[in-house]
């Protein structure tokens, strides 16, 4: 399985909170990794994002076929992700469009076994992919990109 985990880009700070809307750098920072993963895209990827206005409007960017969840909210946690996506379980690639500090305490318990407040800039995408070597599950990070990147 492959998971991918994008952070929204940019958005200008206020409440409420999901109301938040992308700022012209967040839209610009969206539309660069959008591209990325045109052209870098794993094959049937389902797409999921957070039902806030700045995730859906980061995903928009790449998509308008994606499903609004609300566990990837911000309000919610690791844990909650992690059972939306079917990971490591599950068969295919999902893309999450979601919020830090979540999308960072879940990359730190993907490679390290354990949650822990690591850093996604706005607009990252980290891609993991999993897979069994002597009987042994390991996550692999496949590639981190970030808009100031591409």
């Amino acid at each position: 399985m492959d998971l991918l985990l994008w952070r929204h880009a940019e958005a200008v700070e206020g409440t409420p909170d999901h109301l938040r809307e992308l700022t012209e750098r967040g839209r610009k920072q969206a539309r660069k990794v959008a591209r990325w993963l045109d052209d870098n895209r794993p094959k049937r990827l389902r797409v999921m994002a957070s039902p806030t206005v700045r995730t859906r409007q980061t995903v928009s960017a790449f998509t308008d076929d994606f499903e609004i969840i609300t566990a990837l909210a911000p309000e919610h946690g690791v844990s909650d992700i992690l059972a939306a996506t079917g990971w490591p379980e599950g068969r295919g690639a999902v893309l999450v469009v979601g919020h830090q500090p979540t999308l960072g305490r879940l990359a730190a318990l993907l490679l390290s076994g354990q949650e822990a407040p690591w850093s996604v800039k706005k607009g990252a995408l980290w891609w993991f992919t999993n897979r069994v070597r002597n009987d042994e599950t390991q996550t692999v990070l496949r590639t981190v990109i970030t808009p100031d990147m591409i």
